[in-house]
């Protein structure tokens, strides 16, 4: 193991364990899955977060979500998202993603991005955390449409392949964004730095998708696989998104219309 991959684990494990165990502490019968296969043992008390966000709470919790029962919900946490990118010091591309799922379906997500404004000097706040409920809204920066009639698309920056940039080409992008990480992609989109965020490999994971999912879903943005699919994210689905991922925050049968059948029959749902 390098160093580099050692330094990786142990963040993910960290987070994870104080993620899982706050959450499974104050919400026991919630199903969570993460992406560390992490054995149960007893987590020190000082990763044990117990506090909670009176502002988020003096919102009103959706009509349709205000009968769900505990067990019901299935939480996929992804503790480091952007992993290659955190270990080459690529901060601003690092997340911590929390999604929630109800009836197989991504319904509320966190997005924190623990170093967000690292490079803006000593006296700039460091990091913040995007969140978002399917008939609330989301929240924690600022919505921006991408320019007009600009095609530009946001993919992988170290999980490229010839599928990859063959699908790419066929959009006839005016640019192409690589970074790393799903929850860094979507806030290309909602922050109006890209159209288009498209992966047609087989890669990314449930804990990828879910929280990005919710939030962009709730300002009215559409994620699928390449063909079309939505994702499922009941507590028995496979982990792995195998068909790709195509996502927008407006326009998405522009792009979704573009995808090549040769594309399509590489990638099997």
């Amino acid at each position: 193991q390098s160093g580099a991959n050692d330094l990786q684990t142990k963040a993910d494990r960290m987070v994870q364990m104080s993620i899982c165990a706050s959450l499974a502490r104050k919400f026991p019968k919630v199903t969570i899955i993460g992406e560390e296969e992490l054995p149960p043992h007893d987590v020190a008390e000082d990763l044990i977060e117990d506090g909670h966000c009176e502002e988020i709470l003096k919102k009103p919790c959706p009509p349709q979500y205000t009968g769900i029962k505990e067990e019901e919900l299935v939480i996929w946490v992804d503790p480091l998202d952007g992993t290659k990118e955190y270990t080459e010091g690529l901060l601003d591309h690092v997340t911590v993603l929390i999604g929630i799922a109800y009836g197989g379906k991504a319904i509320a997500g966190v997005i924190n991005q623990p170093y967000y404004n690292y490079e803006a000097g000593a006296d700039a706040v460091l990091g913040r955390t995007i969140w978002g409920v399917l008939g609330m809204g989301a929240f924690g920066f600022e919505l921006t449409e991408a320019p007009a009639g600009k095609h530009i698309i946001v993919t992988t920056r170290s999980h490229s392949s010839t599928l990859v940039n063959d699908c790419i080409a066929a959009l006839n992008p005016d640019t192409v964004i690589r970074v790393g990480g799903a929850g860094n992609k979507i806030i290309q989109l909602i922050e109006g730095k890209a159209s288009a965020y498209v992966f047609a490999s087989p890669g990314c994971k449930k804990w990828d998708t879910c929280a990005p999912e919710a939030i962009l879903h709730a300002v009215g943005g559409k994620i699928t696989d390449i063909h079309g699919n939505s994702f499922q994210y009941n507590k028995e689905v496979k982990h792995m998104n195998s068909a790709g991922v195509l996502a927008t925050l407006r326009n998405y049968d522009y792009y979704a219309s573009r995808i090549p059948n040769t594309v399509k029959q590489s990638l099997v749902p």
